[in-house]
């Protein structure tokens, strides 16, 4: 098999890139993909999104013992479907601030990647249904629309906020979005709208665009200096699909540095060490590893309003004939941006959801709740992926090493000092109850966090771009030293956004297309 381009992943960046390079009829495009079709009730269903966690449409990746954790592994879930994490995420559309893209361009060297440059690419894959404006565009693959039920606890989050001197806003995504309001999400009519919704189904009949799922990439294929291949087992025999323009990565910030030490790409000592010899020696490779870590507050509320028992037959009934009701939230459906230390950008992030929202939701409990997430957004903590093995099917070793500093702890103390004086407000005075989450009582309040704290689904950073030598890609997302190989997915960026991570991707992969066909 012989292609123009070969696509790793089918995820928000692959689906991207699968649609936008066969819209060339010239040109011929492989998108492999490890697993499966998105077509199940769990994906589709917005509230239901959790349920898809360590189910075959999830890599099920966990940590090794995390040092700061006291030894807790921690649970990374991955879309491993049609739609990648896009298929199992909670559909949060959010784009951060445009210091984020700013600092790429300014402290790290990536041209061309500054916010005025990311906004056109936003807006080119944005259909956004609240209508065109300086910030926003319609017509594009991607449907962004507004929650079609808004639960009476989240208008009190939001009028609470305001009471709370953190303020309010109408749009996150204008690159300031301090302030607190009720998101936007990737949904039509109630349902999940992925990037294969958008994206890949639009262009799965053209005749040179070829789609293999459960198809899982061994190494990619060099000669010499150039990538010429890649290497893949469809569930039978192990096959080769060969590039005669560009192999390209899009498996996500563990898959894509994964895939590139296996092929000999990444830091030579450590490869030899797992029996793989070295085509190039990057040290950073499976670097920088950032995510967003979250606490949970959580109380009791008086009220029987919450999604809590969002599966009663009446509710599923009201999903299945009319695409409405509590199952069309997306769990968490209020947000804020609070900009604790007054530079102007923010540090803190609040995801409050109408619901007990624990342990990613493994944990149900009986009653109605509320849960305020403070994030913490520029985290200090800096993680790795190595090789376990040199046996590309045996996860790698990830270390996040979260919370092994006093700076990442302060934050995540003070957002919950804050999200505690949210709920006391009077907004909330009729309907707050006991708190669940942290205990009444809790004497050491940095040690839970330590028993509490989680990741929030953004892993990036392991494949970073930039102008230092730190970093394993140049500002096009093309791997430093080898012809014919770029990645392109939340591994490049060389710092976390300031928020969900979904909308960057594509943005990311929006622009990837533009400069493999010379156009950006």
């Amino acid at each position: 098999m012989v292609f123009d381009y070969v696509i790793v992943g089918a995820g928000s960046a692959g689906c991207v890139l699968a649609n936008r390079l066969s819209a060339d009829p010239d040109r011929t495009v492989l998108l492999l993909e490890a697993g499966g079709s998105d077509r199940n009730l769990n994906v589709r269903i917005p509230a239901a999104f959790y349920k898809n966690f360590r189910t075959e449409r999830d890599w099920n990746y966990n940590t090794q013992p995390e040092p700061a954790l006291d030894g807790r592994s921690l649970y990374l879930p991955r879309g491993k479907a049609l739609g990648g994490s896009h298929s199992i995420n909670a559909m949060i559309y959010i784009r951060g601030d445009r210091a984020d893209y700013d600092g790429w361009r300014d402290d790290h060297g990536c041209g061309g990647w500054g916010w005025d440059d990311a906004l056109p690419y936003f807006k080119r894959a944005e259909h956004n249904e609240r209508g065109p404006s300086e910030f926003h565009a319609i017509g594009g693959p991607l449907n962004v629309a507004d929650l079609k039920v808004v639960n009476p606890n989240t208008r009190r989050f939001v009028e609470a906020c305001e009471q709370a001197g953190v303020g309010t806003v109408d749009d996150f995504n204008t690159g300031s979005p301090l302030g607190a309001g009720v998101l936007q999400a990737t949904q039509r009519n109630g349902e999940r709208f992925s990037v294969v919704d958008g994206y890949l189904t639009p262009a799965k009949s053209r005749s040179n665009l070829t789609v293999i799922p459960k198809a899982l990439a061994l190494r990619v294929l060099f000669d010499e200096n150039r990538a010429v291949g890649v290497e893949f087992f469809d569930g039978r025999v192990v096959k080769r699909a060969s590039a005669a323009g560009e192999v390209i990565l899009s498996a996500g910030a563990i898959g894509s540095p994964h895939l590139l030490m296996v092929s000999g790409v990444g830091p030579a000592d450590h490869l030899r060490e797992r029996g793989v010899d070295p085509v190039v020696d990057l040290p950073g490779v499976g670097a920088n590893l950032q995510d967003h870590a979250v606490v949970p507050l959580i109380h009791e509320v008086k009220t029987d309003d919450t999604i809590d028992d969002a599966e009663n037959p009446v509710e599923v009934v009201k999903w299945m004939t009319r695409r409405s009701g509590r199952l069309t939230s997306s769990v968490a459906e209020g947000l804020a941006f609070v900009d604790r230390d007054a530079d102007g950008a923010a540090d803190l992030q609040f995801h409050f959801g109408p619901a007990y929202f624990a342990k990613h939701g493994f944990e149900p409990r009986e009653g109605n709740h509320v849960t305020i997430g403070p994030t913490l957004l520029r985290p200090e903590a800096r993680g790795t992926v190595r090789l376990r093995t040199g046996d590309p099917t045996i996860h790698p070793d990830i270390v996040t090493n979260t919370l092994d500093n006093a700076a990442d702890l302060a934050a995540l103390r003070d957002g919950l000092e804050l999200a505690r004086e949210v709920l006391s407000q009077d907004a909330f005075a009729e309907v707050i109850g006991a708190r669940i989450e942290p205990p009444v009582g809790t004497d050491d309040l940095d040690q839970w966090m330590r028993d509490s704290v989680e990741l929030l689904y953004h892993l990036s950073g392991t494949v970073a771009m930039g102008s230092s030598d730190e970093a394993p890609l140049d500002p096009e997302l093309r791997v430093k030293g080898l012809d014919g190989l770029r990645v392109i997915d939340a591994s490049v960026m060389p710092t976390v956004t300031r928020g969900n991570t979904n909308a960057p991707t594509i943005m990311i992969a929006e622009r990837g297309a533009d400069l493999i066909s010379g156009l950006a």
